[in-house]
C-alpha cells in the first residue's frame, strides 16, 4: 500500500493555556511541565467532525485526483451525526457513487485501525484507490473545568489517499502495520472514557493510561520492526499519538532513540486525537527524504494500540 497525498486542516481559533489560568487557576508552566502543551486549537461555532470532513477533504482535492476514490473510510470518537458518519459526508461532497463507505472508533488509535480496514479491502480485491479521513471535535465532548484533563484537548482533522500499487515516485510506502487491544487490563474501560449523556470526557485514571501508553507504543514499534526485519538502527523517525509530550518522550527514552528522532505536533494543537499522527505526517510531508523510514505508533482509549512501519 502507498500513501500518495495527504493534507490536514485546523481551526482557526488558538486557545493558549492563560485561557485555563483564568478558567480555572492552572498556571501555564503547570500544563507544560505535564503535558507538553502551550496551545491548542478550538472548532468555531458551526464547525464539526462532518464540516472539518467537508475542509480537509477539499484540500486533498487540491492535490490529488479524488474521482476514482473506490473506498471511504472515516474515523473519529467524536461524531457530530451517528447515523450520518464523516465517511457519508465525504462521498456525499464527492458524488462518487455506488462504493463501500465505513466508519469506525477504536478511540485515539482509530489512524491505524483505518488504514488496516483499507489494507484488508485491498488485499480481498474490494477496492484499489481509499480516501481515508481522520477527524475530531473534542472541545464539543470536552469539561474545560475539569482540571484534570479540561486543558488537554483540541480540533482537527486529516485525509489521506492511499493506493494498492504506486502512483509515483513521491508515495510514501506503507511497509507494514499492526493493531491490538489491552482491554483486558484492569482499568482499561474506566480509565478514560467519553460519555455524551454523562459528562463528556473524563480521566479518571490518567496515570493508569500513563503508564500503558508508556508500555503499549514501544512494543508496537519494536514488534513492527521485528515484522520486517528491521533495528532500531533502521529508523529515522517515531510519530507517536498526541497525547502527552512526556509519553512522547518516555517512548523514546524506553526505545533509546534520541528526540531529535521525534515528531511531535501537541505543543502547538493540544491532543487532537486519532487526527494527531496524520496531522503531523501531513505537516512534516514534504519534509521527508527519500529512503527515510517513521514508525507511527499509537494508544487509544479502551487500550487500544497499533504501529504502522512508512517508507519514504
Amino acid at each position: 500500500m502507498y500513501i500518495h497525498a495527504v493534507s490536514h486542516y485546523l481551526p482557526t481559533e488558538v486557545v493558549g493555556n492563560e485561557y485555563f489560568t483564568q478558567l480555572n487557576g492552572l498556571s501555564s508552566e503547570w500544563i507544560i511541565e505535564r503535558t507538553g502543551i502551550v496551545e491548542r486549537r478550538k472548532a468555531a461555532p458551526g464547525e464539526n467532525t462532518n464540516t472539518m470532513t467537508v475542509d480537509v477533504v477539499q484540500r486533498l482535492m487540491d492535490k490529488t485526483d479524488l474521482t476514482t476514490v473506490d473506498l471511504i473510510v472515516g474515523a473519529t470518537y467524536t461524531p457530530y451525526d451517528t447515523i450520518v458518519s464523516l465517511a457519508h459526508e465525504a462521498q456525499h461532497h464527492l458524488g462518487i457513487a455506488d462504493i463501500p463507505v465505513v466508519s469506525i472508533s477504536t478511540a485515539c488509535s482509530s489512524f491505524i485501525n483505518a488504514i488496516e480496514v483499507v489494507e484488508g479491502y485491498f488485499a480481498l480485491n474490494k477496492a484499489s484507490r481509499a480516501l481515508v479521513i481522520v477527524s475530531e471535535h473534542n472541545t464539543v465532548y470536552n469539561n474545560e473545568q475539569d482540571k484534570v484533563s479540561g486543558h488537554l484537548w483540541g480540533d482537527g482533522a486529516a485525509a489521506l489517499l492511499i493506493t494498492k500499487e504506486r502512483q509515483s515516485e513521491g508515495d510514501f510506502n506503507i511497509v507494514a502495520l499492526l493493531t491490538g487491544g489491552a482491554a483486558h487490563t484492569a482499568k482499561a474501560t474506566t480509565a478514560v472514557m467519553m460519555k455524551p449523556m454523562e459528562g463528556g470526557v473524563t480521566m479518571p485514571f490518567g496515570r493508569d493510561v500513563f503508564i500503558n501508553a508508556c508500555q503499549y507504543m514501544p512494543k508496537a514499534s519494536l514488534q513492527i520492526l521485528e515484522r520486517c526485519g528491521l533495528t532500531l538502527a533502521d529508523v529515522d523517525y517515531i510519530l507517536p499519538h498526541q497525547a502527552n509530550l512526556r509519553i512522547s518522550r518516555n517512548v523514546m527514552n524506553t526505545l533509546s532513540l534520541p528526540e531529535e528522532k521525534l515528531i511531535s505536533n501537541i505543543q502547538r494543537y493540544g491532543n487532537t486525537g486519532c487526527a494527531g499522527c496524520a496531522i503531523a505526517l501531513s505537516e512534516r510531508w514534504d519534509t521527508f527524504k527519500k529512503g527515510e523510514r517513521i514508525v507511527i505508533t499509537v494508544f487509544g482509549g479502551g487500550y487500544s494500540y497499533g504501529a504502522m512501519l512508512v517508507e519514504v
